[in-house]
């Protein structure tokens, strides 16, 4: 019998509220702006003009077809703007979800437990790492998606009670079109995440205390030293292969997005957020395939992974 999908659900059962509701409540905390701004000008319209970007009165008067576009481009911007939004949440989990993945289970000693049944080392890590690369992400979209929709509806609500229908310029953006982009981006952001997910879930299962200081105080060191050895004139990594890069590689690439920042020439461990949104081009997304820079790091991941699994089998307990 294939484990893997019940490994998949037990990491969502034990994670729900991680997984699901924190991208629920950061949607839903947008939702709740929205409305509130939208009450606070209903409640003041009749003392100063209502603008949001434009005055209501003066668009209903005088839109024109190029207006209607430019509204559709304007909200596929905040169709974006929902997914950012909660994948900055999602980072956050999923760096701390991973540093727990295997060290918890042997802290409260409940890894001799999940040894006594028919599953390898093998698929307990392979199940955690797809977890945090595939299947949170793909939550995460999910509900913003739905939020998205919600804030759609409010948006042509709000407008149809100024006499303004807000159904063309829905209809000029493309939300079916960027949910596919987007969804599409998923796998290409899995393998870049690898160098992140391998190099976690490595002292998850390595540390017997403290997983958090050995996955992030170590590249802090290692940065001061190559610096420290640099300012005395000696040796140091610069130039192309510069550490800091490389470390911010190694740290933030779970974050979703990240690779387009790299795609784009930024320096991943400066600009872990930067977007250009060509990346939404399917030939772009495609060409980035063929870049070494992603399959030097998911070669890189992999090993790290490989190293997590051998630690596995051969680390129970803690010594907290």
């Amino acid at each position: 019998m294939n484990t893997l999908p019940l490994l998949l659900k037990r990491e969502y059962w034990e994670h729900r509220g991680g997984f699901l509701w924190t991208p629920a409540w950061i949607t839903g905390a947008i939702l709740i702006i929205t409305v509130l701004g939208m009450i606070s000008a209903e409640v003041f319209r009749n003392h100063v003009q209502v603008h949001v970007g434009f005055s209501l009165d003066q668009l209903r008067s005088n839109i024109s077809t190029n207006d209607f576009t430019e509204a559709g481009h304007g909200l596929d911007m905040v169709q974006l703007a929902f997914v950012g939004m909660a994948c900055i949440g999602l980072f956050f989990i999923s760096f701390f979800y991973l540093l727990g993945a295997l060290y918890d289970d042997r802290r409260d000693r409940s890894v001799l437990f999940w040894k006594s049944l028919p599953v390898s080392d093998t698929a307990t890590v392979v199940s955690k790492a797809l977890t945090a690369m595939l299947v949170m992400p793909a939550i995460v979209l999910m509900v913003s998606t739905v939020a998205y929709a919600v804030f759609l509806v409010l948006v042509c609500i709000w407008t149809g009670a100024h006499g303004l229908n807000a159904l063309p310029a829905v209809a000029q953006s493309h939300p079916l079109g960027m949910f596919m982009r987007l969804s599409l981006m998923l796998p290409i952001g899995a393998l870049w995440a690898l160098p992140t997910v391998g190099w976690l879930l490595f002292w998850s299962a390595f540390a017997r205390s403290k997983p958090f200081m050995w996955a992030v105080l170590l590249p802090i060191v290692a940065l001061f030293a190559n610096w420290w050895v640099g300012l005395l004139g000696g040796p140091h990594l610069s130039g192309d292969l510069n550490l800091a890069s490389m470390l911010g590689r190694l740290l933030f690439s779970i974050m979703p997005g990240s690779w387009v920042a790299a795609r784009s020439g930024l320096d991943i461990g400066r600009q872990a957020f930067g977007v250009d949104f060509n990346g939404l081009a399917f030939s772009w997304m495609s060409s980035f395939l063929a870049t070494p820079n992603l399959w030097i790091g998911a070669i890189a991941g992999v090993a790290l992974l490989a190293g997590a699994i051998w630690l596995r089998g051969r680390r129970i307990e803690t010594n907290s």
